[in-house]
């Protein structure tokens, strides 16, 4: 199986995934089909960033995407925003948009790149930067210093690792995944135990609102589903197949665009 074909079966099941999410009275098997589009969309970037000739060019072209969709949520936040200021809809109806899987596969790339090439230096201020930003995350929110929209962009477009989509587990996943070398017995065994862990984690403390592990475990139940694009990712043959690059960017911020204003409008 080609990276193109990978991209596409990732591509179908994230908007099943979106469909189930954001479109009223969907079944909730739509979201279990959607579990396999993540650990997939990872693999790619690992095997993109492997395979690129130009690294620095990739992960600055991921950080535009990061960036752009940023943006993007916060337009749409603001006229969420708009219309709760004006008694139009309630936060039950609409909460504010936060999908920024760009966020993600970003974080990844970076921290590969750091820590292949022993940026050692760049590596502590990274980190420490973690702990600052983290930090100034509920004294903003709490003391209400900016409106709910911007606080959300100034959040996604942190680096913080608890914050982005799929958090801090998503991205030692990515980091495993480029680290295992291609090995496919180390990706089966390894990919197969960071999912039973994921499961584990997730009965045990993924129920609880309060502190920090909702950023840990801020997963469903059925995240655990996501063990069944192992065989998908085992299939891989090495090749690129038809590319379709520019694609991919495009399709993420579209169809969730498409998808929130039909949920709007049904809702």
């Amino acid at each position: 199986m080609t990276n193109t074909k990978l991209k596409i079966i990732a591509l179908v099941t994230m908007f099943i995934d979106h469909f189930g999410h954001f479109i009223p009275d969907t079944p909730e098997w739509f979201r279990w089909i959607g579990r396999i589009a993540a650990p997939i969309f990872i693999y790619c970037v690992v095997i993109g960033y492997k395979n690129t000739s130009n690294r620095k060019k990739y992960l600055v072209r991921l950080g535009v995407a990061a960036v752009g969709m940023s943006f993007l949520n916060l337009i749409i936040n603001l006229r969420i925003h708009y219309l709760l200021q004006k008694g139009k809809i309630s936060s039950s109806d609409f909460p504010y948009l936060e999908f920024n899987f760009f966020s993600t596969l970003f974080l990844i790339a970076l921290l590969i790149i750091l820590l292949e090439k022993k940026k050692i230096k760049f590596l502590i201020w990274f980190f420490c930067w973690q702990f600052v930003s983290i930090s100034l995350f509920p004294f903003m929110e709490i003391n209400g210093y900016l409106p709910e929209p911007i606080s959300l962009f100034t959040i996604q477009i942190s680096g913080n690792l608890l914050v982005v989509e799929g958090g801090v587990l998503m991205i030692s996943l990515g980091i495993f995944l480029y680290f295992s070398r291609g090995d496919k017995w180390k990706t089966a065994i390894g990919y197969s135990l960071y999912c039973l862990t994921l499961f584990y984690l997730v009965r045990r403390w993924g129920w609880r609102p309060d502190g920090i592990l909702p950023h840990l475990f801020g997963f469903a139940d059925y995240q655990w589903m996501m063990i069944f694009a192992l065989p998908l990712m085992l299939l891989y043959n090495g090749k690129k197949g038809i590319g379709l690059k520019y694609f991919f960017y495009l399709f993420y911020p579209l169809h969730i665009v498409i998808l929130f204003f039909i949920g709007f409008l049904l809702a």
